[in-house]
């Protein structure tokens, strides 16, 4: 985990080779600093001799001095390392997850990689910074305390020694403790945020439904079992400090009741004045070390609990790879489905497709029809490959989707989906998704096409109007449209509208079919729809039952061969002379 995670260090190791340096730099002058006391003592105040003071005193003036800068440095560079390192994985871990294909990202939800991204990442910086100078500082401390403790009096120095393994254990037991709690912290945290995430975004829908007191309750219970979690975990780790001031304070307690009886029995032979000054300032050096450690695995605890959650996501190979000598050219926008099983997770006993075989003409208009769950989204997920078919082939062009490169194949195949997505920015940006190079004027033509142009020259800054966060702030016919038109950019050879016509009137949507139908008459369209009216001068309908397509045929043969349609067709008629 921790080679995975430093990967994204990079350019950022020297700085923190530099602080460790500086750090040890550090430690070494304030090692220094106690053991000069001694003669400052002995020798110069009891010895009556300033030479010997003002001596020292300079030599140690100068320790400090250095220490002090070493400090200052090894924080600046543990500070950029640290927010370097944190830039990076943030940056490695979002390209990672461009990657997924729609079944790898199926496996985390959104609200779990938002976490990742932002919280786990913090605790990671943290952890990193506090480790590159504290796990470094505090090591070195505790170690050079006790050489010098034990220069001074080997005696005193065993109890400081004996302290550790005692220390160490409880630390470990407590560690023990806590770690699966943080894990489930953080699980908790997924569920918070999604809980939040599915407010916002369906506020409007809560508002409208008065749900606001339900949406709190949910929120506090969720809420309230992180708090839970976290106080016990923090509760485990809390107790680090107490035990570590108790062993620490007793070791005092005992070095001062010793020395000073060394000190009175020998005559101050065997353990001077000076000598016991500079063991009690090694002590708190020690415990001051301690301390630090303690902090350290406090926050690496945590931090290791984020770190196996991000090492998770990095380690997530994407199921959708290209072929080793991919086809780089899509010749035409033909489409076959050669006896085609599907299933989203990958087990043939929960299959969302069955047995699909089907070959579309390129240029053609197919309408595709079904209840809801048959499969239709399922079925044109496959033609740009966001899936895979569990069994059998698709083909595009004559050539098996898996041997393109991905990036051409999709660059050919344009998709509005079920849930159309507009991203913050004007509507000049939110078209330009489709063609980054897009002129005003062929902006504009494709707006025309999709029957977008009208209502986006009302706007005051027409096509600078800016667009809120998921569109929010334009209607779903609008949305649609303006989806609609970004697709059209692409100048594809395939295009499918996944049921992305339904929030716009059936005139508008008759005038999308017309200009499709005229303007792109190369381009296979396939379109999902609810509305018979939508498909019914296409080509070829196909309709969708049970996860298998029931039938194949134009409007007209469909009345008269196809009980599912003719139903569908009736029900529909029905419905809108009632409202006529």
């Amino acid at each position: 985990m921790i080679r995975k995670l430093l990967k994204s260090l990079r350019e950022f190791k020297k700085p923190s080779v530099k602080c460790m340096i500086l750090v040890a730099l550090e430690v070494v002058m304030e090692t220094i600093i106690p053991f000069l006391t001694v003669s400052i003592i002995d020798d110069g105040i009891y010895g009556g001799n300033m030479n010997v003071i003002l001596k020292l005193g300079l030599i140690m003036l100068g320790c400090i001095i250095v220490g002090v800068i070493s400090g200052i440095g090894a924080g600046a560079h543990a500070a950029n390392a640290s927010a370097g390192l944190a830039c990076n994985l943030r940056g490695d871990l979002y390209s990672h997850i461009q990657k997924f294909s729609f079944s790898n990202i199926d496996k985390f939800s959104s609200a779990g990689l938002v976490t990742r991204l932002t919280t786990d990442i913090t605790n990671v910086q943290t952890a990193y910074m506090m480790s590159i100078r504290g796990a470094l500082r505090a090591p070195l401390t505790l170690i050079f305390s006790l050489i010098m403790s034990f220069t001074i009096s080997w005696k005193l120095a065993l109890i400081f020694l004996a302290a550790i393994p005692v220390l160490g254990g409880g630390l470990f037991l407590l560690i023990y403790k806590a770690r699966p709690l943080f894990t489930k912290v953080f699980k908790t945290y997924d569920n918070l945020n999604g809980v939040v995430q599915e407010n916002v975004s369906g506020i409007r829908v809560v508002k409208s439904f008065v749900r606001e007191e339900h949406e709190k309750s949910k929120f506090g219970k969720i809420s309230e079992r992180l708090y839970k979690r976290f106080t016990k975990a923090e509760g485990y780790m809390s107790l680090t400090s107490p035990l570590m001031q108790f062993v620490m304070y007793l070791c005092l307690i005992v070095v001062f009741w010793l020395g000073a009886r060394m000190i009175v029995l020998s005559g101050n032979v065997e353990l001077t004045t000076g000598k016991l000054t500079s063991l009690i300032t090694y002590a708190m050096s020690i415990l001051t070390s301690l301390m630090t450690l303690s902090m350290l695995i406090v926050m690496i605890t945590i931090a290791q609990s984020s770190g196996k959650r991000i090492v998770e996501v990095l380690n997530e190979e994407s199921t959708l790879l290209n072929p080793a000598n991919p086809v780089t050219e899509v010749k035409d926008g033909s489409v076959k489905f050669d006896n085609v099983d599907f299933s989203y997770c990958g087990d043939e006993t929960k299959l969302s497709l069955k047995q699909i075989d089907l070959e579309i003409p390129s240029g053609s208009v197919v309408g595709i029809i079904g209840g809801t769950g048959t499969g239709k989204s399922s079925l044109v997920s496959l033609i740009p490959r966001l899936y895979d078919a569990t069994q059998g082939s698709v083909y595009v062009g004559g050539v098996n989707v898996k041997d393109y490169d991905i990036e051409t194949l999709r660059n050919n195949v344009a998709m509005v989906l079920q849930k159309n997505e507009l991203f913050s920015g004007t509507i000049k940006d939110n078209l330009r998704w489709g063609d980054e190079s897009a002129t005003d004027e062929q902006l504009i033509h494709a707006c025309r096409l999709a029957q977008a142009d009208e209502f986006i020259a009302a706007l005051p800054n027409g096509y600078d109007t800016y667009i809120e966060q998921g569109g929010t702030n334009v209607s779903g016919g609008q949305k649609q449209r303006l989806c609609i038109a970004r697709a059209l950019l692409k100048k594809p050879k395939i295009l499918i509208l996944d049921d992305s016509t339904s929030a716009v009137d059936t005139k508008t949507d008759t005038l999308i079919r017309k200009a499709f139908r005229d303007e792109i008459p190369n381009t296979t369209k396939f379109i999902v729809a609810q509305r018979i009216s939508s498909i019914e001068d296409a080509d070829s309908i196909i309709v969708m039952d049970g996860m298998k397509i029931d039938a194949i045929g134009t409007h007209d043969q469909l009345l008269k061969t196809n009980k599912i349609y003719r139903e569908v067709f009736e029900s529909q008629q029905k419905g809108g002379k009632n409202n006529g």
